[in-house]
């Protein structure tokens, strides 16, 4: 029996996993990576000039929960790897399994177009268009800056740009000795108030949010805050099958915030907006230092932009301060350059799609990694990647149309219910309930496809490759 040819545009970390899982599974399949090498955005100053990198960036979650469970991490790396570590083991990833020789590189995907008889038409820089049963999308969605909408009245004599641009105190911009107002409270905010507050960087650094946010640090008791989670690529524990997801949650969210509290403090303690929301409603940020830097002055908070004013920034609250420059934090939007056509709808960033992976209306289209968890992406890729391999090799179908719907439909009105309503919460994800979702999807996908005979959900119609047996060994993942 062919299997389907699929075509996976990105060697990130979410588009590696999905090699590595394919090739084991024999999954005919080609990857394009617009740069040079792989890593994606963990590749500094990249080529495809889409990494977000900067060069003091650690991880945020800790080294256990980030790394792929085929294939931990070195075990003498730090609890908070820095980015050139995470790229080095990418690399022994790539080469221990083997799946360079996989990955074209400096070639883009520049056009998709789905045919009339389902195939995918692929569009590559090179000029050469090939055909494909299946499309992967893992480009990521930390490359496309999202500037304020709307852009703030007035005008500005300074200099301004989005952090995705920042490398360090002097690259792009000197920074030092200079006014700096920061613009967001995400992590990418927080990392750079800090490094650019210590004294003898900046001038003064100004920190301009517009809603609080629960701040959350590295280390609780010595140990990695993240540490008594499961791994979302682990099975899931008893309990989870005892106690309801969003029950749980609610208990775990209430002891870590009291905790935090305790130990911490609250925003509103340093000046920051007082959150108006319960703990686990917004995206939490994470940072050891900005206590330290907000209760020294290096870092001084400030309401949210009202306008720009020449050489002033005036703040919400009246006050205004003299800026020599802005840089806004203020995260990213999420794009699919290579679809000329209305496949997606990412309006207001926010995408459906079942199990947060396939097309509710293409089902040989899905995307790995399109999520924005509270834990590391790369387990969550893993999970999504090992159900995509089951599905393509026949060992997992879809359910009918109309559960598709309403299951799709539910998990998108809970998520816009658990979280506050904005762009940066349209793809929220809990790592742990949402893996144990996708486990019990396995389970019941198994049933199908056994009902089916084992048939294959997406048929082979692409010009086939020479293995003469495809399926071969597909089954180790039943």
């Amino acid at each position: 029996m062919q299997l389907p040819k699929v075509c996976i545009i990105g060697a990130g970390s979410s588009g590696l996993i999905a090699c590595k899982y394919f090739q084991d599974a024999e999954i005919p399949f080609d990857c394009f990576e617009s740069s040079d090498r792989i890593g994606g955005n963990w590749v500094f100053k990249n080529k495809n000039g889409m990494s977000s990198a900067y060069r003091s960036l650690h991880i945020n979650t800790s080294r256990k929960q980030m790394e792929f469970r085929c294939y931990p991490m070195p075990k003498n790396y730090p609890d908070f790897p820095h980015h050139s570590q995470v790229l080095d083991y990418f690399e022994s990833f790539v080469d221990h399994f083997k799946l360079r020789p996989r990955i074209t590189f400096n070639t883009s995907v520049v056009d998709a177009v789905r045919e009339t008889n389902g195939l995918w038409s692929v569009s590559l820089s090179s000029g050469e268009t090939r055909s494909y049963d299946i499309l992967v999308v893992a480009n990521g969605h930390h490359w496309d800056p999202q500037m304020p909408e709307p852009a703030f009245p007035g005008s500005f004599n300074g200099q301004q740009f989005h952090s995705h641009y920042y490398i360090d105190p002097t690259d792009p911009v000197d920074c030092r000795g200079k006014n700096i107002c920061i613009v967001g409270m995400g992590n990418s905010a927080m990392d750079i108030a800090c490094e650019l507050g210590n004294r003898g960087i900046a001038k003064q650094v100004f920190l301009s949010v517009r809603r609080g946010t629960h701040i959350l640090p590295k280390y609780m008791g010595g140990r990695p805050l993240d540490v008594f989670l499961r791994h979302p690529g682990e099975k899931p524990k008893f309990y989870e099958y005892i106690i309801p997801g969003r029950l749980f949650e609610r208990i775990g969210y209430s002891v870590i915030h009291r905790r935090v509290k305790a130990i911490v403090g609250e925003p509103e303690q340093f000046g920051l907006p007082r959150v108006n929301h319960r703990f686990g409603q917004t995206h939490p940020t994470i940072s050891n230092e900005i206590h330290i830097r907000l209760g020294s002055g290096d870092v001084l908070p400030k309401t949210n932009i009202a306008r720009l004013d020449g050489d002033q920034v005036v703040f919400a609250d009246g006050s205004q301060e003299p800026m020599d420059i802005i840089i806004y934090a203020t995260g990213y939007k999420i794009s699919f350059p290579f679809f000329k056509q209305e496949y997606v709808d990412t309006k207001a960033n926010d995408v459906r799609l079942f199990k947060r992976m396939i097309h509710p209306d293409y089902h040989n289209l899905m995307f790995l990694g399109l999520v924005q968890p509270l834990c590391s992406i790369m387990p969550i890729a893993e999970c999504q990647a090992r159900l995509m391999t089951k599905y393509i090799t026949g060992t997992y179908h879809l359910p009918s149309q109309a559960h598709l719907e309403k299951d799709m439909s539910r998990q998108h009105e809970e998520m816009k219910s658990r979280y506050v309503a904005s762009k940066r919460h349209t793809i929220q994800i809990n790592c742990q309930e949402y893996t144990y979702d996708l486990y019990k999807e396995e389970k019941y996908g198994l049933r199908r496809a056994r009902a089916h005979g084992f048939s294959l959900p997406i048929t082979a119609k692409a010009e086939p490759r020479e293995q003469a047996d495809q399926i071969k060994g597909a089954h180790q993942y039943a």
